[in-house]
Formats: C-alpha cells, sequence, structure tokens
C-alpha cells in the first residue's frame, strides 16, 4: 500500500520507518524535519501530491494549526484528496477543530479517523504505542493493519470525529496531574531532609506506585530533563483540555494549576523544550530546595 506520511518529527520519524519495514511504500513531503537517513521514502512537492498519489495519508504534526495548514492550506491534502481515499491525524489537536476537518474531508468523499498516540519517542520507536481512534467502525477496521505496526493498545474511542482527541486529552490531563504529584511528593520528601532516591524507591512498592513515579520520579532526582516530551507539548495539549473545559462547562482546577506551573517552567531559558518531567523545577523554586542539593 502506498502511505502518505506528513511529519517526520521526533515521533513521525520512527512510525513511517515501522510502516516502510512492513513493506508499504511511503511517500511524504519535507518541512521542519529532513528525510532520516534510514526511511526509503518518495519527496514530493506539497501536501497535495502526498494526497494525489497515496491511498492512505497520515499526518503526525505538532499542534491544530499546522495540521490546518497542511490539510487544508494552500497545496495542502484536501486539494490533492479524492473519493475513497483515508486520512488518518494522528497529531494531538483540538477536537472541535478535528470534527470541522473531518467534515471537509467527507464532502469530498474520503474517510476521515483522528488518531492520536500515547507513549512519547520510546513508544514511537518501540511500535508500543497506544492508539486513540475517532471515526466510523469501518474506516478504523481499513486502518486497523497501520495501526498494529505502529502500537499495541488500539481502541476505536467512538463513531464521531474527535472522540480519539477527546481521549487523548484525558490521558494528557492524568500524565500532567501525576507528573505534579509525584514532583510535590519528592520535594515535600526532600525538604524534609529524607533522600528522594529512598523515598522514590519505597514508594514504588506501594499503593502510589506508577509509570510516572517510575520514570519522570527517576529523572527529576537525577536531574535528566533531556526531551522525551517537551514542556511545550505538554502545554500545548493542557490548553486544548482548558479550552474544551470551557466550551463544555466543566471545571479543570488541578489540571489548570499543572498548566500554570508548565509556563513557569517554560519561562526560563530552554525551559519549554526540557521534558515535562522538568515541571519539579517550579515547585523547587516555590519552595526555595532543589532535589539534587540535599544533604548527605
Amino acid at each position: 500500500m502506498k502511505i502518505g506520511f506528513i511529519g517526520l518529527g521526533v515521533m513521525g520519524a520512527p512510525m513511517a520507518r515501522h510502516l516502510a519495514d512492513a513493506e508499504h511504500e511511503i511517500v511524504t513531503v519535507l518541512n521542519r524535519s529532513p528525510l532520516p537517513k534510514d526511511l526509503k521514502a518518495a519527496v514530493v512537492t506539497s501536501p497535495a501530491e502526498v494526497a494525489r498519489v497515496s491511498d492512505i495519508v497520515i499526518t503526525m504534526l505538532p499542534d491544530t494549526p499546522d495540521v490546518e495548514r497542511v490539510l487544508l492550506g494552500p497545496n495542502g491534502v484536501l486539494e490533492g484528496i479524492s473519493a475513497g481515499k483515508l486520512v488518518i491525524d494522528m497529531s494531538s489537536i483540538s477536537p472541535i477543530a478535528t470534527a470541522e476537518f473531518a467534515a471537509k474531508f467527507r464532502e469530498a468523499g474520503a474517510g476521515y479517523l483522528d488518531a492520536p498516540v500515547s507513549g512519547g519517542e520510546v513508544g514511537a520507536k518501540a511500535a508500543s504505542l497506544t492508539v486513540m481512534v475517532g471515526g466510523p467502525a469501518a474506516e478504523f477496521e481499513r486502518a486497523l493493519p497501520i495501526f498494529e505496526k505502529l502500537g499495541k493498545n488500539i481502541t476505536l474511542i467512538g463513531e464521531q470525529n474527535g472522540s480519539g482527541q477527546t481521549c487523548k486529552i484525558a490521558n494528557q490531563i492524568i500524565v500532567a496531574l501525576n507528573i505534579e504529584a509525584v514532583a510535590e511528593a519528592l520535594v515535600f520528601a526532600s525538604k524534609a531532609g529524607c533522600d528522594p532516591a529512598r523515598v522514590r524507591a519505597a514508594l514504588m512498592g506501594g499503593f502510589a506506585s506508577s509509570r510516572v513515579l517510575e520514570v519522570h520520579g527517576e529523572r527529576m532526582i537525577a536531574r535528566t530533563f533531556a526531551p522525551g516530551f517537551r514542556i511545550r507539548q505538554h502545554q500545548k495539549d493542557l490548553n486544548l483540555a482548558l479550552e474544551s473545559a470551557r466550551a463544555l462547562g466543566v471545571s479543570l482546577p488541578s489540571t489548570a494549576t499543572a498548566q500554570q506551573l508548565m509556563n513557569a517552567c517554560s519561562a526560563r531559558p530552554g525551559g519549554a523544550d526540557a521534558d515535562h518531567s522538568s515541571l519539579v523545577r517550579a515547585l523547587e523554586v516555590l519552595s526555595d530546595h532543589e532535589l539534587s542539593n540535599e544533604k548527605e
């Protein structure tokens, strides 16, 4: 199958590589990211051309305006799409905008799925992503063999476009609040005089144990904030959560707090591109205590 893949960034490049390894022919257009040396792909001049020559078009882009530009802008995917083809947006973007994009492609006779993923760069490289899908069941079944090359936990959330994006926002709320909880606990314990590494080890054996405590807690203690998932990307997702909550009349007070802590981290030089576990830095400033400064 010929698959158009637009967005060869940190996540997109390994995802496209898995599809190429599965004997799919990859077609792409280059924008911010160069063509990875180990990815065999045909490069064309525009998203419209990607759509013309591909059976299925996948987008994996940073934010809602990026997806809108690539799909609906001049020489965008919509200009090259034809009836019977399928567009799969695997970016994490606005559920409201997603429904609008899907409607335009359905008017052109094409299918549309929103299928954001969770698992970060590690999951993308390991083909172990969680895939949350919104769209008609028949289109989901058509795309399932592709999703199975990219992830392990694949769920059709609902047949309404935007359902997948809503689920991804819920995921990002939970992850952000877990990171905040782990950061608060470790800063608290450390300032009280405890070794945060030993506290983390003890908590890993109890009900407080979590993947965030295991991975991000270690990053906080070791001060290893090279990005797996950048603060600015999580900021964007929490913005989507708060915007959607306003539209729904839902209160998300803890999400708003986590967003403010990320805003504080992002204001530091280089902070926006640090891993989201670096949220701990904002709490350290508020507590006048850094985890790495505990006394031996």
